[in-house]
């Protein structure tokens, strides 16, 4: 039996890793944690798969779930102490860090000390602390499983190859669904344009984050981190299918890419289970069905999200935190409708040219410059 935590069960990829839950019985729930948000799916949740402890962000929907589940007999907590003591729940063996947001930080940090595998689908984490996170996993001899499905493609191909005779890796994008427009012609898109995403199904916030191509930015950050790859040796390859995830090119000229429909719950099972593959009933890519695959350039001038991503990694140190931050208010602002789509970027531009640089910030620097950032932008 591998006993495992969830947090933010409630959402895209949380209730795909359920669902893998659902299909295998050597998996068991022990933690889960939400935001808040949708506290009856979060019930749910706990009175199918009991687990041990549950943590609620929110201190209110908090005490509106201790009232739901009373006549359980679970451990309910709260805030960062709370997603903290989920964290290490000491009969736990991975944990899946599925939270949106800077608040995966610590929980994070606090797993890895308590010996805790972590299949890592929170880009936050490594966009802001990798040079934190990745010494302290090796230190502690914990392993950090990519699920983003293009980290997870890169980590496939590189299955028994040597990672020091990497030459490049690209990272497929889909362009979003603005893909080819013009900054003119994305001004005045509205929300439910920018979040029907042409080939995943994912949460607004990386929706929108596809959408603006800042997701590929982060992406770019945190392969970085994952992998040991210099910043000049990753390229960003729109591949508008969503077919190939991502590729491997070694210092020989051969290429590794890997390949599939767009599915999320194959990498999630891949790092819950690596490094064995399971059986998954989903339905197969047909070579003869798509007939060819599409690659095109990345348009780094009019989706500016993704060009100030490579200036944020390049200055280092706490400039990809002032980029996460502004991206995580503007695209906030933008999904309430105080400002317009192409306005994130400029928010991110604003905040990066602004930002007094701290050459290697730490864990209480990286939570300041955050917090600096959103008042920043809410003057």
């Amino acid at each position: 039996m591998k006993y495992i935590g969830i947090l933010g069960s409630t959402g895209s990829i949380g209730t795909q890793t359920l669902e893998i839950v659902d299909s295998n019985e050597d998996l068991k729930v022990v933690v889960l944690a939400c935001a808040g948000g949708n506290i009856p799916v979060f019930e749910e949740q706990i009175r199918k798969y009991a687990p041990r402890k549950v943590c609620v962000w929110d201190e209110a929907a908090a005490k509106d779930l201790k009232d739901r589940i009373k006549d359980l007999d679970i451990d309910v907590v709260t805030g960062m102490d709370g997603l903290v003591e989920v964290s290490v729940y000491e009969k736990m063996d991975i944990l899946v860090t599925a939270v949106v947001g800077m608040i995966g930080i610590v929980p994070t940090i606090e797993a890895i000390k308590a010996g805790k595998d972590i299949a890592l689908a929170n880009k936050e984490t490594l966009v802001t602390a990798g040079h934190i996170i990745m010494p302290l996993a090796k230190e502690c001899g914990v392993r950090i499983l990519p699920v983003d499905s293009e980290h997870s493609a890169i980590f496939q191909a590189l299955n028994g190859e040597n990672r020091k005779e990497i030459e490049k890796l690209y990272i497929t994008a889909s362009g979003g669904p603005f893909r080819g427009m013009t900054i003119e012609q994305m001004k005045n898109m509205p929300r439910e344009a920018a979040l029907r995403h042409p080939t995943w199904g994912m949460g607004k916030k990386i929706t929108i984050d596809s959408a603006t191509m800042v997701n590929k930015g982060l992406e770019v950050m945190e392969a970085k981190w994952l992998f040991d790859v210099e910043l000049e040796n990753i390229e960003v390859v729109v591949q508008p299918q969503s077919i190939i995830h991502s590729m491997v090119c070694f210092r020989d000229g051969s290429i590794i890419a890997q390949m599939g429909l767009p599915d999320m719950k194959l990498p999630i099972q891949y790092a819950l289970f690596y490094p064995e593959r399971r059986v998954m009933n989903t339905p197969r890519l047909d070579f003869f069905e798509l007939g060819k695959i599409i690659f095109e350039a990345p348009d780094f001038e009019n989706f500016k999200g993704l060009r100030l991503a490579f200036d944020a990694m390049r200055a280092g140190g706490s400039m990809p935190t002032a980029f996460n931050a502004a991206n995580e208010w503007a695209v906030a602002a933008f999904l309430n409708g105080n400002i317009g789509f192409t306005e994130i970027a400029d928010k991110i531009e604003l905040a990066m040219s602004k930002h007094k640089l701290v050459a290697n910030p730490s864990v209480e620097q990286i939570l300041s410059t955050e917090k600096e950032i959103r008042e920043l932008l809410a003057m």
